[in-house]
C-alpha cells in the first residue's frame, strides 16, 4: 500500500517516538499522542487513515479510546499493541470493533503486514459507501444503472412512460426486462392500477387462452367457476407479456382485436367485456424471423411494436456491475441478518471480468449465494461461484515483505487464508489441502507462541525488535477441532 496517515497512540514517548520513527521510514505520516484522551482529540484534526495504539494505559486504556473513535471515525481501522498479559483485553477489542491485535514484542515485519492490510479494509469501505450514496442518488428504483449503453435505456423509459404507446422490450435472458416494465409503469399515469405480469412460456399451451382471457363456468372440463384472465386482472392499468412468441397463432388473431377494440369475451363466455389496459412485452425470439417462417402475425407485431427498448447484456455495459453488486448486497444482508457490507477489490475484479451469459439475475444469484458464505464484512472470491472464480484459490496472489523465515511465510499464509476464508476452519483446510486436524495443531501452536513469548525487548530499542508470532484472530485462540 502507499502513504497513509498513522495515529500512533503510546503512554511511553520513547517507545511512542520510536514507533512514529518506523512508521516514517516506511513513507506513512505520522502523528503522535501519548494517552486517550489527546489520541481523540489528534484524530479529530488529523483524520488517520489507521490507529496504532497501546492497549494497556492509564486513565484512558485502548478501549476507552475505540469506544470514543467509533464515534468520531466509525471507519477508521484500529489496531492495538498488547503485552501477554493482556491478550483476554485484546480479544475483547476486537469483539467490539477493533481490526487487529499485535503482541510485544513486536514483529515489524508482521506489523507492515498488518498495517497494510487495515489500509486495504478502509479503502474497501470507502468504496461501498461511495457505491451506497449513488444507489441513493438513483432513488428506489430497481433500475440501476450508471453505464452510457443503460443511460440512454432509462432515457427511453421517462420518454415513453407518460404515452399510452405499447412498449416491446428486448434483449437477452436475465437482463431485467420486467424491470423495465415495471419502470414504465410506475412513471405512467396508471401507476397506482394493477401491473399485471405473465410469463407465456411457463403457461401450457391447453391453458394459455383461459390465463389471458378468462373463462366461464363449465367452458371446460375443470372450470368450476368463473376466472377473470389477466386482461381483466389488469384493468386501468398494465400487462406485461413476458415471451410474448410462445403465444399459439391462432390465438394471435383473438389477442390483435382485444388491443384494437379494447374489449374480450371469457372462454366459454356470451358477453363482451370492455377493458382498459396497457399492454407492454418482451421475446427473446426474432419476431421478424417468426413472421416470416409463419409463427407470428405480422398485424399483431406492428400493433405491439409502437416503440421498442432494447436492454444491453451485463458484459456490455461492466461498469454497472460494481453498484449492482452493492445493491444484492445490501438487499440480501438484510434479508439474511448478515453483517457482509461489500466485496473484496479481488472478488470484484473477478466479477467484472465475468462474461454473464444470465445477465443479472445470475449475477443476483451469485450475489445471493456470496452472502450466504461469508462470516466476516467482506465477500471474498472463495465466496464465488466456482466456475466463476476461475482458479482455485491456493493460486491467488499472496504478498510477504521478504526477510521472514519460512515459519513465518507459512503462518502468515495459514492466517492470510482463514482470514480469506472466513475464519471457516474447515474451508480454509479443504483450500490448504491439510486435514482439519493439522489446521487446528497449527493455530494452537500460533496461540500458544503468542502467550509465551519471553517478556523483555530482544534488541536494545524501546520497540522490542523482532519476534512475536504476530496477531491471532479471536477465532483462534484456543482452537479446537469440532465434536465429531
Amino acid at each position: 500500500m502507499g502513504s497513509a496517515r498513522i495515529l500512533a497512540v503510546d503512554d511511553e514517548r520513547d517507545t511512542c517516538e520510536a514507533l512514529a520513527e518506523m512508521l516514517s521510514a516506511w513513507g506513512h505520516k505520522v502523528e503522535t499522542a501519548f494517552d486517550g484522551h489527546d489520541a481523540l482529540r489528534k484524530a479529530g484534526e488529523f483524520r488517520p487513515d489507521v490507529v496504532l495504539s497501546d492497549l494497556a494505559m492509564p486513565e484512558t486504556d485502548g478501549l476507552w479510546l475505540l469506544r470514543n473513535l467509533k464515534e468520531e471515525l466509525p471507519d477508521c481501522p484500529v489496531v492495538f499493541l498488547t503485552g501477554r498479559g493482556t491478550i483476554d483485553a485484546a480479544v475483547e477489542a476486537i469483539r467490539e470493533g477493533a481490526y487487529d491485535f499485535i503482541v510485544k514484542p513486536l514483529d515489524t515485519a508482521r506489523l507492515k503486514v498488518c498495517i497494510d492490510r487495515a489500509l486495504e479494509k478502509k479503502e474497501t469501505l470507502r468504496e461501498v459507501q461511495t457505491l451506497r450514496r449513488r444507489l441513493k442518488q438513483l432513488g428506489s428504483s430497481d433500475l440501476i444503472a450508471q453505464s452510457a449503453g443503460m443511460r440512454k435505456v432509462i432515457e427511453l423509459v421517462e420518454k415513453v412512460a407518460p404515452s399510452k404507446a405499447s412498449v416491446s422490450i428486448s434483449g437477452e435472458s436475465g437482463t431485467g426486462k420486467e424491470v423495465v416494465a415495471r419502470a414504465v409503469h410506475n412513471l405512467s399515469l396508471r401507476r397506482d392500477k394493477p401491473f399485471i405480469a405473465i410469463n407465456c412460456a411457463s403457461i401450457p399451451a391447453t391453458l394459455i387462452e383461459s390465463e389471458i382471457f378468462g373463462h366461464e363456468r363449465g367452458a371446460f372440463t375443470g372450470a368450476d367457476q368463473r376466472r377473470p384472465g389477466v386482461f381483466e386482472l389488469a384493468h386501468g392499468g398494465t400487462l406485461f407479456l413476458d415471451e410474448l412468441g410462445e403465444i399459439p397463432i391462432d390465438l394471435q388473431a383473438k389477442l390483435l382485436r382485444v388491443l384494437e377494440e379494447g374489449r374480450l369475451r371469457r372462454l366459454g363466455g356470451k358477453v363482451e367485456i370492455e377493458v382498459d389496459v396497457r399492454v407492454l412485452c418482451a421475446t427473446n425470439r426474432d419476431l421478424k424471423q417468426e413472421i416470416k417462417n409463419g409463427r407470428f402475425r405480422e398485424d399483431l407485431y406492428f400493433r405491439l411494436n409502437v416503440f421498442q427498448i432494447h436492454l444491453p447484456p451485463l458484459r456490455e455495459r461492466r461498469e454497472d456491475v460494481p453498484i449492482l453488486v452493492q445493491h444484492f448486497v445490501d438487499k440480501f444482508r438484510g434479508d439474511s441478518a448478515k453483517r457482509v457490507s461489500g466485496v473484496h477489490p479481488d472478488a470484484m475484479e473477478v466479477l467484472k471480468n465475468y462474461d454473464w451469459p444470465g445477465n443479472i439475475r445470475e449475477l443476483r444469484n451469485a450475489v445471493e449465494r456470496a452472502v450466504i458464505l461469508c462470516d466476516g464484512e467482506l465477500i471474498t472470491r472463495e465466496h464465488l461461484p466456482p466456475d466463476m472464480a476461475g482458479k482455485g484459490p491456493e493460486r491467488h496472489n499472496f504478498k510477504l515483505p521478504y526477510g521472514l523465515s519460512l515459519d513465518a511465510v507459512e503462518r502468515e499464509y495459514i492466517l492470510g487464508s482463514l482470514h480469506r476464508n472466513g475464519n471457516n476452519k474447515a474451508r480454509t483446510a479443504e483450500v490448504l489441502g491439510v486435514s482439519e486436524k493439522t489446521l487446528y495443531n497449527k493455530l494452537n501452536r500460533y496461540a500458544a507462541e503468542a502467550r509465551n513469548q519471553p517478556g523483555g525487548p530482544r534488541d536494545n530499542g524501546p520497540l522490542g525488535g523482532q519476534g512475536g508470532s504476530g496477531p491471532l484472530n479471536p477465532g483462534n485462540l484456543d482452537a479446537r477441532p469440532p465434536d465429531r
